[in-house]
């Protein structure tokens, strides 16, 4: 019987991961008059004033107010950057997998997108804890889950937040949860024989609701090399928000390639340098009664 070598295919062609998109963009849209230029630090004022007394027709008239006002001083927290040296041979024996292009994509859909996320989310959890914000954990059910909804959703009105302002960030286990809520009406939209859409976008007067990785909403994380969950790190099933409540802006964002020959320090290699300088912060007064948060216990 003869001895066959078979021939092997190889594919240059790099598969894209699963991945999700950026979830947390509209907080950084929020509170458009506030832009952090010439310095890391921004200063928001606060005012606070008496109310009415009675009012006396004799002499003297009017009661004297009292008012004063301060500062909440804020600071961008996280600088953040990324190197890297490509030989071109690396490229070449590589047979093209090892390329610019495939680095910067396959950095920003596995790094650099996720960690934007992983911070922003557990930065309004340390500033919601700090302000003295409403943190719930107690556990949830099908039988409880929409209770739950409205007590924040009265809780929210009761404070005067817009609800049509709010978003919900949630976990995908929650939102299934949310989905077959005892009690809950749904209306199906059939556009054809073979689709038929549960998806539950809004509920009542929030502005929407958006499905987060559970991986990404965590309370804590380790930035020490790339973006890992701390051991110490609880799951946070939602954050119910008003972004007017927070301020979240990416002050500087630089990406830069270096062709070989061009950079003495490397000599002959492709240089890509990725570097992001952004923060979350809250608006302390609005905060406090603008955020509900539930979360592991």
């Amino acid at each position: 019987m003869a001895v066959l070598e078979y021939a092997t295919i190889f594919s240059n062609i790099l598969r894209d991961l699963y991945g999700q998109e950026l979830t947390c963009d509209d907080l950084y849209h929020s509170n458009s008059d506030i832009q952090i230029v010439n310095g890391k630090d921004i200063k928001i004022p606060k005012l606070s004033v008496s109310g009415y007394k009675d009012h006396s027709r004799g002499a003297g008239g009017f009661n004297a107010g009292d008012y004063s006002n301060g500062y909440e001083t804020k600071t961008l927290d996280h600088d953040r950057d990324i190197e890297f040296a490509i030989d071109p041979m690396d490229v070449d024996e590589s047979n093209l997998v090892v390329t610019v292009a495939n680095l910067q994509n396959r950095f920003e859909k596995t790094q650099a997108i996720p960690e934007l996320d992983c911070y922003t989310y557990s930065k309004l959890y340390a500033e919601a804890k700090r302000v003295g914000s409403t943190i719930k954990t107690a556990a949830l059910t099908a039988a409880n889950v929409l209770s739950d909804f409205d007590d924040n959703l009265e809780a929210l009105s009761e404070a005067g937040v817009p609800l049509d302002r709010v978003i919900m960030y949630c976990t995908p286990k929650y939102n299934k949860l949310l989905k077959n809520a005892d009690g809950i009406q749904r209306t199906l939209e059939i556009s054809s024989a073979k689709n038929i859409d549960r998806r539950v976008r809004s509920l009542d007067d929030i502005a929407k609701i958006k499905e987060v990785p559970s991986a990404r909403l965590k309370s804590l994380f380790n930035f020490t090399n790339g973006c890992v969950a701390d051991e110490t790190a609880k799951q946070i099933d939602y954050i119910l928000i008003d972004p007017e409540a927070q301020v979240s802006r990416v002050k500087y964002s630089y990406m830069k390639l270096f062709t070989p020959g061009t950079d003495s320090r490397t000599a002959d290699k492709y240089i890509y340098q990725n570097r992001r300088y952004n923060g979350t912060f809250a608006i302390d007064e609005l905060m406090k009664q603008g955020v509900i948060i539930h979360s592991q216990a």
